[in-house]
């Protein structure tokens, strides 16, 4: 027998020692994806073709839930909503987050303490931020009016006024733009160096250096923040349920922040029903992945990759 033809089973055999090992290591991981994503995403999907209210039995309905979502006048208010505060928050947050990043970025001293006190405010809990906002944003004592009081401004009731309750959120959303900052900071220390001697010689200004260089560079990652700071803000639940909702709270414009999933939740956990939840919850997730696909064929054309033209 060829020795080629010996090694085969061997390296097989080998093989099969490694990927059983491998599997072994992972197996946590795959039992709690399993029993804590699969299944619930699963049984979601069959809820949603139920009438369930938790107490009794589900009974199929089959796609009745889902007719009654699109007549459902409160769905299109949260959707409005939602829309609006994340058309709203997610270019403001980049910005703000930019921002910072380059302040960073050019700091000679100190970096690592303003980096750890940017972060810092991103360990607040968002029941902690909801409760702030009510504070920071009082519209007769709240420290964001009595600032501009200062200078001589009436500042707007930030709470009761449905104008304002969403640019409200949007403004107390900074407050946890930490993470971004570390991200876009890590970037910009990537940015060769050479690029902007040579625009120094062409003399060419921050300004331009910023948007000719930093920006391209940088851009898959503003590209990521752009994806992932669109789906949260998608997804925005705690900061505004606990502000405008929480506690039987009935003095604020609540429908002004009536987000998509704070009505979900309302729907599953208030009222118990859970069948219509699920099928709510399966509509965000087709519309989340429907943004998502537009935002990527729409913008990766502004994104540059390094070695090859996007």
């Amino acid at each position: 027998m060829p020795a080629s033809s010996a090694r085969a089973p061997r390296r097989r055999s080998l093989r099969w020692i490694e990927t059983r090992a491998a599997l072994l290591f992972i197996s946590p991981w795959i039992v709690g994806f399993v029993i804590f994503t699969a299944w619930p995403v699963i049984n979601s999907a069959y809820l949603s073709l139920t009438d369930y209210d938790v107490i009794n039995d589900p009974s199929f309905v089959g796609l009745d839930n889902y007719v009654a979502l699109f007549e459902d006048p409160k769905v299109g208010l949260a959707l409005r909503n939602t829309f609006v505060y994340t058309v709203m928050s997610v270019p403001t947050q980049l910005v703000v987050s930019l921002a910072l990043a380059l302040l960073l970025n050019s700091a000679t001293r100190a970096t690592g303490f303003f980096r750890t006190a940017f972060f810092l405010p991103k360990m607040t809990p968002p029941v902690a931020i909801g409760m702030l906002l009510l504070m920071l944003f009082n519209g007769q004592s709240g420290l964001v009016n009595g600032f501009l009081g200062i200078f001589g401004i009436d500042g707007p009731a930030w709470t009761t006024d449905p104008a304002w309750v969403k640019p409200g959120l949007v403004l107390m959303s900074l407050w946890t733009v930490g993470a971004s900052v570390v991200i876009i900071l890590a970037a910009l220390r990537g940015v060769p160096q050479e690029l902007y001697d040579a625009a120094l010689v062409d003399g060419a200004g921050w300004w331009r250096r910023t948007l000719r260089i930093t920006v391209p560079m940088i851009s898959p990652t503003l590209f990521f923040l752009f994806i992932v700071d669109s789906i949260n803000a998608l997804q925005s639940f705690t900061e505004a349920y606990t502000a405008f909702f929480g506690a039987g709270n009935t003095t604020y414009s609540n429908d002004a922040a009536l987000f998509y999933v704070i009505y979900l939740f309302r729907q599953a956990f208030e009222f118990l029903h859970m069948g219509y939840a699920s099928a709510l919850a399966w509509v965000l997730f087709l519309v989340i992945m429907a943004v998502t696909a537009v935002q990527i064929l729409v913008t990766r054309r502004f994104v540059h990759y390094e070695g090859r033209n996007s």
